[in-house]
């Protein structure tokens, strides 16, 4: 497959361009496209421009609000809460991490949730923001039904990620985040695309069969949990931390939702910050938890979660990033359209 070289800078244009065309205003539309570069620079792919035409087509039905108007309000003294009014979740993160981060930073510990958004990137992009804060945090968020549930084949649960990040003060943070299925969605819909198997135990095809074939997966049939019923538990607990903790829509509820444009689905996101110095250890957790990474470190084979990630964001800001030139055609027509 052919691809087109582009400078972060222009990746960032080229979204926000795209996304004005389609009905955001300034700030929406700058909001997501720095969330999308960001994937793009640390070789997410799947949640980068690839998620482009998905935004613009529920812009298109109406269903997501690109001029929304996010609200913060203090629903307990370590309890935020941010109305998205129906728009995405990147500018409702934006309007709310500060004063989360403060709050959490003071309180040494502090919670955030986000209702009626539409999330549709990645966990650790918002991770990442609060752990260089020298918080700890966790994030779960839903997703519409997409996974069948242990021992089912019927779609019940989202694909539904958590994430989780641990400070590092004078290095990156440790970020890590996954999906409780045994692929992200959009690892599939890639596959399917490039015509590439995924590993068994991936999905299963509309016949309730087992398969390698991703666009079989995503055509009728179903994901799976990873790990059997220990993701399936997990899934469990991110459904009722982003949904009914939240007054959110479960996954099951939010599949039901129309239109089907091929867009994220409203839910809710749940983040807990945890301030390291606030819990009878400060001033020793930073060394005495850099002693911990440098032995596991010295273990054979074993990296840390997110250090891929952070070696190729530097060739990326040095060099830019390959676009498949197809889904770049298609972001300029949708740009025109």
């Amino acid at each position: 497959m052919e691809h087109v070289q582009l400078s972060l800078a222009e990746v960032s244009a080229l979204g926000e361009r795209c996304l004005r065309r389609n009905g955001c205003d300034a700030d929406n539309a700058r909001a997501v496209s720095e969330t999308m570069t960001l994937a793009e620079r640390d070789a997410c792919h799947s949640h980068g421009l690839f998620r482009l035409p998905g935004y613009v087509s529920s812009l298109r039905s109406g269903k997501v609000n690109g001029k929304a108007e996010p609200r913060l309000e203090e629903l307990a003294p370590s309890a935020l809460r941010v109305d998205g009014d129906r728009g995405y979740a990147s500018l409702a993160l934006q309007r709310g991490l500060p004063a989360f981060i403060e709050c959490a930073s003071q309180q040494g510990i502090a919670t955030l949730a986000l209702v009626n958004i539409f999330h549709f990137a990645a966990l650790w992009v918002e991770l990442e923001a609060i752990a260089v804060k020298n918080l700890a945090a966790l994030a779960f968020v839903g997703a519409t039904a997409m996974v069948a549930p242990a021992g089912a084949q019927k779609a019940f649960f989202g694909t539904n990620p958590l994430g989780f990040a641990w400070p590092r003060p004078g290095r990156e943070p440790m970020v890590f985040d996954q999906a409780t299925a045994a692929m992200a969605r959009g690892e599939i819909q890639i596959a399917a695309r490039d015509k590439r198997p995924v590993p068994l135990g991936t999905g299963l095809d509309a016949q309730g069969l087992p398969t390698t074939d991703a666009a079989a997966i995503i055509n009728g049939g179903v994901q799976l949990p990873f790990g059997g019923y220990k993701g399936s538990s997990l899934s469990l607990m991110v459904e009722l931390l982003s949904a009914g903790l939240l007054g959110e829509q479960f996954g099951a509820e939010a599949s039901h939702a129309l239109p089907k444009d091929g867009g994220p689905n409203r839910g809710g996101q749940l983040i807990i910050a945890f301030n390291p110095e606030k819990f009878g250890n400060a001033g020793a957790w930073v060394e005495h938890c850099e002693q911990f990474f440098g032995e596991l470190l010295s273990l054979d084979g074993v990296r840390l979660p997110g250090d891929r990630r952070l070696a190729q964001r530097e060739l990326s800001v040095r060099d830019g990033v390959e676009i498949p030139e197809p889904l770049y055609r298609e972001i300029l027509a949708l740009e025109k359209d």
